[in-house]
């Protein structure tokens, strides 16, 4: 290829065209589709008011055309990352220091794992990663962090020189089963019952559910499943991070990467969960409801899930932060990254020291949680 020589931070996704972003973005992750990221931008959940200031890092090619490109945000505040840095913070500030503004390269409110330095090869990449902590220290803000990058990218990173933290999400993995019986036959007989229970309970009220995608999502499943996140939003974290606006836009946009699982009892929706797809992976997102329901949370953002996995043939259900009651339910722990550059050696130094014990934790209770899984030992019995 010819070499990138130009770097430039631009504040919009409006100066880049779609096809441009996208074939440096790829197609197996649709949060970083410029579909996605536009929607956040256009409907006002990122930009001005929202402490998300965009900053998106492009690399063109001599002669023109883009050879990659970052999203990355100016931060005033820790929300909406689920990487938390908040202790960090304190710290700086206690000594006397300014956390904020920092720099975030990542999908805004978005804990999903994939690729942040958007480029085919590990040399661009590197070029745009030094064009990041070039713009941080120029900016001369506290900190760059770039989260949920793909394993092979946080490798680079730390290769460049950047702090490493891990956590932990719980994945379903595909085994090649042939349909959802097929992967219950796979689990111990105690987890085997308490999902088939799980099941009955959750629509034994009446309640029936839908999967929507494509085509088939109108103004109206918008209208029904936003009233359900505004409700568990609002519990959660005093506000929801995205609009109504957001809803249409990426139903307009991305409308065959969307996988809407609504639940209906006595006439009108209750309950929804918002799912998008990747070439590979099924990956759950937000859910909400207006009556409670025995069981109907894991019904619709996990067991439906894995039965459309299993159906359409995808590898793995990405089924967002947090959540160890995801474990008896096939989902299994595993490492998800960041990487963090910071401005003042002392301070750096200071992390340092944090991330080498929190990493020492995060390692024993994942070895911890995988020996409890739900699956058959060898030589166990299938009966039930």
């Amino acid at each position: 290829m010819s070499a990138p020589v130009t770097a430039n931070a631009i504040p919009s996704l409006s100066a880049v065209s779609a096809a441009d972003w996208d074939a440096c973005a790829g197609s197996d992750n649709p949060f970083v589709s410029h579909a996605f990221l536009s929607s956040l931008e256009d409907s006002g959940c990122v930009g001005p008011g929202t402490g998300w200031s965009p900053y998106y890092v492009t690399i063109e090619r001599e002669g023109g055309g883009l050879a990659g490109c970052v999203p990355m945000y100016l931060k005033s505040h820790s929300q909406g990352e689920y990487v938390f840095d908040h202790s960090w913070a304190h710290a700086w500030e206690r000594a006397g220091g300014h956390y904020y503004p920092k720099l975030q390269v990542s999908v805004p409110f978005s804990p999903v794992t994939g690729p942040r330095l958007l480029a085919p090869d590990r040399e661009t990449r590197a070029l745009l990663l030094s064009a990041c902590v070039q713009i941080a220290d120029k900016m001369d803000v506290s900190s760059l962090h770039v989260t949920f990058p793909d394993f092979e990218q946080w490798k680079e990173m730390g290769d460049a020189g950047l702090l490493l933290r891990k956590d932990q999400q719980f994945i379903w993995r595909n085994a090649g089963y042939r349909d959802f019986g097929d992967f219950l036959a796979a689990l111990s007989s105690r987890k085997r019952k308490n999902i088939r229970k799980e099941r009955m309970q959750a629509v034994e009220n009446g309640v029936t559910i839908e999967l929507l995608t494509g085509g088939d999502l109108r103004e109206e499943h918008w209208d029904a499943f936003y009233q359900f996140y505004v409700d568990t939003s609002s519990r959660k974290w005093g506000r929801p991070y995205l609009n109504r606006r957001f809803f249409s836009l990426i139903g307009e946009r991305m409308p065959e990467k969307i996988l809407l699982v609504l639940c209906k009892r006595g006439g009108r929706y209750i309950a929804g969960a918002i799912n998008l797809l990747g070439t590979d992976a099924l990956y759950g997102r937000n859910w909400g409801c207006i009556e409670d329901h025995p069981c109907l949370h894991f019904e619709a953002c996990y067991y439906q899930a894995i039965e459309f996995a299993i159906t359409h043939g995808l590898s793995r259900v990405e089924a967002g932060a947090q959540g160890q009651h995801k474990l008896a339910r096939g989902y299994l722990p595993q490492f998800t990254y960041s990487a963090h550059w910071i401005a003042d050696p002392g301070f750096r130094d200071a992390v340092a020291h944090f991330l080498k014990e929190e990493g020492a934790y995060v390692d024993a209770d994942q070895e911890a949680l995988a020996a409890h899984g739900p699956f058959r030992k060898v030589g166990e019995a299938e009966d039930d």
